[in-house]
């Protein structure tokens, strides 16, 4: 056992419980509760009596914050951009093929140095057409960009843990979804460029779902899938006292099973990277590999979280055009956030290794937002040790749909409600960074000020762009809308904001990038309200911050939600 991992056992480590009976930690909780709302409401409300009894200051705050956001367009926009064709790129790379040659040390870059002069060579002569030329420039882009990862990589050659004896075990928790929503992400898996001899699948189902519904699908999963992976799992959770009916809990309680089985099967939890993934998730062919990859060439694999690109275009297609709107703006923002693996938090579904998890105590049984806060845990424990790396490929995942218009509507706002909650996560690491002492102050404050900052553009954002810019002149009275600072508002106004719809028209343009292969049930005509859908993009944002506003809301008052909301799945076709 590693020092650090004996320091925390004699310490007797723990992440803040969220429902403390102690008065003391009780009354934290609340405080850092009520941080996040009471700086949207304030801002809202403040605005509204700035403009009424100070329009002079109200006005310069609206110009510097639309300067401000202008910024942000540009920033997003560039982000976003080199984003997609990172992802391009890695999805181009037979990642497998990486894997087994980067254990041939020198031998491999020699073998890379005389492959790139042999295609340079080809590349002088100019008897190729076009399209040769092509293929022959991408083959040596990537041969070059293998020889400088490899280098890198062999650094810590001696360091390297063996791939064909690491396990890659695919949690799929589950709780009302049918096996034919199921059954795609587990031949997603199936079709990796990757051995399934490797792979252990880990279905996490709910007891508390229609015994006869769960039995078929699970029935249907095991019986389609028999002896395609090493192994496949099936848990059954009991929502216990103590325990929310949440996805955490289940993920858990499933981890907790997987444990037993390793050590029945003498597999060291070292050798294990453990994907939490929604069920639904369709993996790029390339994921496991890169992935392995990744966690057998990494030192410090065991302080480090692997996270893909999701992307939510299952079926894209079928969705309404708010969702869609939403939906690719989401899948942007993450492109975004992959570029910046010093700050980025884990997400949805990605990766770790099985032995950080089980030294964690797994996830906390009480909470709505797993995601993002398996990350926080591992933060606090590792002593701000813990970092995110990127696996720049997408994962597939489904949009919200419904039986009609309205009904889809409903599921997305709940959907984003869920996923705003996810600020419940910021009362939890702050309490934990006040007992830890050795992650500096410095880095306390910034990682709490960027993850507050996220949820508070959210809410106050669209609606300072949409309305609170023109209060001003509505309540500052007749002298202010007499100034030349009044005079000119709406023009300044008018211009930043026009120059800050050069990252919507990146986004509208990137958006046909990501839709996948048009269905056959639907026209070409289907593209011409996929592009004019963009002219709601403003309007559907404003109304995308409600569910912020709401879920910070109801924090800070403590009406807590009291279970996870599954998205529902429902077949268009």
């Amino acid at each position: 056992m590693e020092k650090q991992e004996m320091e925390k056992v004699e310490k007797k480590w723990s992440y803040p419980n969220p429902k403390t009976t102690d008065p003391e930690e009780r009354r934290w909780q609340r405080i850092f509760e009520i941080i996040p709302g009471a700086l949207t409401w304030t801002t809202l409300l403040g605005m509204v009596l700035l403009s009424w009894l100070w329009p002079l200051a109200a006005a310069v705050i609206i110009i510097i914050y639309d300067v401000y956001w202008l910024y942000r367009a540009v920033y997003i926009s560039s982000y976003s951009l080199m984003g997609r064709i990172k992802m391009n790129q890695w999805k181009k790379i037979n990642w497998f093929y990486r894997l087994k040659r980067i254990y041939d040390g020198e031998e491999l870059i020699r073998e890379l140095k005389i492959e790139i002069t042999a295609l340079e060579k080809k590349l002088k002569k100019n008897d190729f057409r076009r399209k040769i030329r092509w293929a022959l420039k991408q083959s040596l882009k990537e041969r070059r960009d293998f020889l400088k990862r490899a280098k890198q990589d062999l650094v810590n050659r001696d360091q390297f843990l063996n791939w064909e004896e690491v396990y890659n075990v695919v949690l799929l928790p589950t709780a009302v979804e049918g096996a034919e929503h199921i059954a795609p992400a587990i031949e997603s898996i199936k079709n990796s460029n990757y051995p399934n001899d490797k792979i252990i699948i880990l279905l996490a189902t709910e007891e508390r779902e229609d015994e006869k519904s769960r039995k078929k699908k699970v029935r249907i999963l095991t019986e389609k899938f028999a002896g395609t992976f090493y192994d496949f799992i099936v848990t059954t959770h009991k929502v216990s006292a103590g325990e929310m009916k949440c996805k955490a809990s289940n993920a858990t309680y499933a981890a907790k099973e997987l444990k037993k089985y390793l050590e029945k099967k003498n597999i060291p939890l070292e050798n294990v990277i453990l994907s939490n993934f929604d069920c639904d998730t369709i993996m790029h062919p390339e994921y496991l590999p890169a992935l392995t990859y990744a966690f057998a060439t990494e030192p410090r694999r065991h302080n480090r979280a692997y996270q893909p690109v999701p992307v939510f275009d299952n079926n894209i297609w079928d969705a309404i055009a708010p969702v869609r709107i939403l939906m690719l703006g989401t899948s942007f923002w993450h492109m975004v956030k992959v570029m910046q693996p010093e700050t980025m938090v884990t997400f949805s579904s990605h990766s770790e290794s099985f032995k950080t998890i089980v030294d964690m105590d797994y996830w906390p049984v009480n909470v709505i937002s797993e995601d993002s806060l398996i990350y926080w845990k591992a933060f606090s424990y590792f002593d701000g040790d813990y970092q995110v790396k990127p696996i720049h490929l997408p994962v597939s995942m489904t949009a919200v749909v419904g039986n009609n218009y309205l009904h889809a509507m409903r599921n997305q706002y709940k959907q984003k409600h869920r996923w705003a909650y996810g600020i419940e996560n910021f009362p939890l690491f702050a309490r934990a960074f006040m007992k830890t002492k050795n992650i500096p102050l410095r880095e306390k404050l910034k990682r709490s000020l960027i993850y507050v900052e996220g949820h508070y553009s959210w809410a106050v954002t669209p609606f300072i762009l949409a309305f609170l810019g023109w209060l001003p002149l509505i309540l500052g009275g007749e002298e202010f809308n007499q100034s030349v600072l009044a005079h000119n508002l709406p023009y300044i106004t008018r211009a930043l904001m026009t120059l800050a719809l050069i990252g919507l028209a990146t986004s509208m343009t990137m958006s046909f990038f990501l839709l996948p292969p048009r269905p056959e049930k639907y026209t070409r005509w289907k593209y011409l309200p996929m592009l004019f859908q963009w002219i709601m993009a403003p309007f559907i944002f404003l109304i995308a911050a409600i569910p912020a506003v709401h879920a910070q809301t109801r924090i800070m008052l403590g009406k807590y939600m009291g279970e996870f909301w599954v998205t529902e799945k429902i077949q268009k076709d």
